[in-house]
């Protein structure tokens, strides 16, 4: 029997208003992902890629249709309802890394799993930095640490709470060719180590090219990209 998409978008619609003009970004869009995939969508800058991953994360709301979460129907919930799934059940890493710069590599990664009164928080944000490689880095604050290094700190927050789904928008977006590399061998590592369902966004090919699937947004529209 078919499983159910882990993550699973219907008729979805995104639009705004600029100036007294409607913006629609998407367009009854449907979109099914399946436990353990790993999806990159790709497009050109401004066609609605990571507007697109707020919706399916739930970070913000379509203006029509839907996104079920693990089987649940995540785009009717409230705010209050959204963020508990997304504390059990996501994984996020960004562009711009999203470190508190008050915090240490540490303290940033054991932030959610304080968050969730986790018992082990400690013990687990240790063992996600060294898997990492930034064991000796742990009380370093952001701005002592690399762009590369502040991802890597990102990587090992997002995994530490062992998601069910990891987004990542444009995690290379912000660093030179050799370190983007090297944050792409360790997230796919990672990420094969923890079974976990990947969704990305990005403009690097190689990025996406790791990736079983590429969906391609063009006009608010989303089709399957067929590589060799």
């Amino acid at each position: 029997m078919q499983q159910s998409p882990i993550i699973q978008a219907q008729r979805l619609t995104y639009e705004f208003i600029s100036h007294d003009n409607h913006i629609r970004v998407l367009e009854n869009l449907n979109l099914s992902i399946f436990a353990g995939e790993q999806v990159a969508i790709i497009g050109s800058s401004g066609s609605g890629k990571s507007t697109l991953l707020s919706l399916l994360a739930g970070l913000d709301v379509p203006s029509s249709g839907s996104v079920q979460i693990l089987n649940k129907s995540f785009s009717s919930l409230d705010e209050d309802g959204r963020a508990a799934i997304r504390a059990s059940s996501m994984g996020f890493v960004f562009q711009s890394f999203q470190l508190l710069p008050s915090l240490t590599a540490l303290e940033n990664v054991m932030l959610p799993l304080q968050l969730k009164n986790h018992p082990h928080a400690k013990e687990l944000s240790s063992g996600a930095l060294n898997k990492v490689g930034l064991s000796a880095r742990v009380l370093h604050y952001p701005k002592q640490l690399s762009g590369g290094e502040q991802q890597r700190v990102a990587i090992a927050r997002a995994f530490a709470t062992q998601p069910a789904i990891l987004f990542a928008d444009e995690p290379t977006g912000n660093l030179d060719n050799a370190t983007g590399q090297v944050i792409i061998e360790l997230l796919f590592k990672m990420n094969a180590e923890a079974g976990t369902t990947l969704v990305l966004v990005t403009h690097d090919a190689v990025l996406a090219n790791r990736c079983q699937r590429q969906l391609k947004l063009v006009n608010g529209v989303l089709n399957e990209v067929v590589t060799a």
